[in-house]
């Protein structure tokens, strides 16, 4: 375990633990968004028990009436549950317990799997292994949260060596723009939020040709950039002096130089890779600094398949946190660093409808007060990320890995 300097004596972090918390630590300390780690995975076992095997598995036995009150995440339809703000305070099942219970439902998804089952069971079971892959990102953007909680700034795991790299100069590319089609089209898995596929009026516009850096955005913070008013949205505005935000979520000083929690521990903010955990007030605010925007989803979108192909991004990247990125080819950098914000509210597309019974609540009931965010980061498993992916938070998140590139019109 790395220790900051700033602790290196016992006094020193047993002062810390009992200090008086800043606006932002009491507003992190609070954040109900985190689950602990055996709720994710007792979580993702319920709903394979839920949806698949009581309805369509003859025979099957709940493995324990209580986890459908404890593991419900929001599907009202199932019925009531546990509140969210509050899943830290269960110490039982432990974690023995839990793994029980993902043993004993992976024997009965076997045994219905080995068994044969109709395409629709077939569905939902593809549905819940790409919403386990959703949880297992969760956990670890939980994970960092949880171990940013302590003085003692642990971490998950050592970082591999990666060598350093000035970033690329900063590009554009320009797109026509035009009649577009947009959303998902029926090959392979998507979400239901994805579709259906229409077509999109786009103004020409350009978009960057990397991510915004954590070197650029230590020139924003030079600038005055957290304490400029006329940069900011009014929610943003306020939200930095509700919570006392003066950089991004796990960047803090030492010695007069800055430096970020990884899931690798404390190191030294790298210039060179892209900035993460930004909410999109920071991303708005920002874009207005450098004199641009932020692209819509559908310019987003439509420039990656323009420009890379619709085809399966590259692998998920062996490693926890950012890197500095370019490489061959345009947009490099769309997918395996950070979920991207864009100006889009999430709301449904032209014909959308959700699904009919309770895994109809699995995205369109959320569709009101949030954002869209495009690409994947690097705790996106691979396999989980495509172009027409639409992730979504609400616009104060910070927790999120995710950053942004710029856009601006012709």
């Amino acid at each position: 375990m790395d220790l900051p300097t700033r602790y290196t004596s016992v006094r020193s972090w047993t002062d810390a633990l009992t200090a008086p918390l800043s606006a932002e630590d009491q507003t992190v300390q609070s954040m109900p968004d985190v689950s602990p780690t055996k709720w994710h995975r007792a979580h993702t076992t319920w709903f394979f028990e839920t949806f698949v095997l009581l309805p369509h598995a003859p025979g099957y036995r709940v493995h324990d009436p209580a986890y459908d009150y404890l593991f419900n995440s929001y599907y009202e339809s199932v019925g009531a549950r546990f509140p969210r703000d509050r899943r830290g305070l269960v110490t039982r099942p432990g974690v023995d317990d839990v793994g029980r219970y993902r043993a004993a439902v992976d024997r009965a998804m076997a045994d219905l799997l080995g068994s044969g089952v109709p395409d629709h069971v077939a569905g939902l079971v593809e549905l819940g292994l790409h919403h386990e892959q959703q949880h297992q990102e969760l956990l670890l953007m939980d994970v960092l949260h949880v171990l940013h909680q302590s003085p003692l700034r642990p971490r998950y795991s050592a970082a591999p060596d990666q060598p350093g790299a000035p970033a690329p100069d900063a590009g554009w590319h320009a797109l026509e723009g035009g009649v577009v089609g947009v959303g998902h089209r029926g090959d392979g898995f998507a979400f239901d939020n994805e579709g259906p596929a229409h077509q999109v009026l786009l103004e020409p516009y350009r978009l960057a040709d990397r991510l915004v850096t954590c070197g650029d955005w230590l020139e924003f913070m030079a600038d005055g950039g957290y304490r400029r008013h006329d940069l900011w949205l009014s929610d943003g505005w306020a939200a930095v002096h509700a919570h006392g935000w003066d950089s991004p979520l796990y960047w803090e000083q030492h010695d007069g130089e800055w430096h970020e929690f990884t899931l690798h521990g404390l190191r030294p903010v790298d210039p060179a890779a892209p900035v993460a955990h930004i909410s999109q007030y920071e991303a708005d605010a920002y874009a207005h600094w450098a004199g641009a925007r932020l692209p819509t989803e559908f310019e987003w979108e439509h420039a990656v398949v323009q420009l890379a192909g619709s085809g399966a991004p590259d692998p998920a990247p062996d490693r926890l946190t950012t890197a500095p990125g370019g490489g061959p080819g345009p947009l490099a950098d769309r997918f395996g660093q950070v979920w991207q914000w864009t100006a889009s509210a999430y709301l449904p597309y032209p014909r959308f409808r959700p699904a009919a019974g309770a895994v109809g609540e699995y995205n369109g009931k959320f569709m009101s007060g949030q954002m869209v965010l495009r690409g994947s980061s690097c705790l996106t498993p691979g396999g989980h990320a495509r172009p027409t992916y639409r992730n979504f938070f609400p616009p104060a998140a910070r927790w999120v890995a995710a950053g942004l590139r710029l856009a601006s019109d012709l």
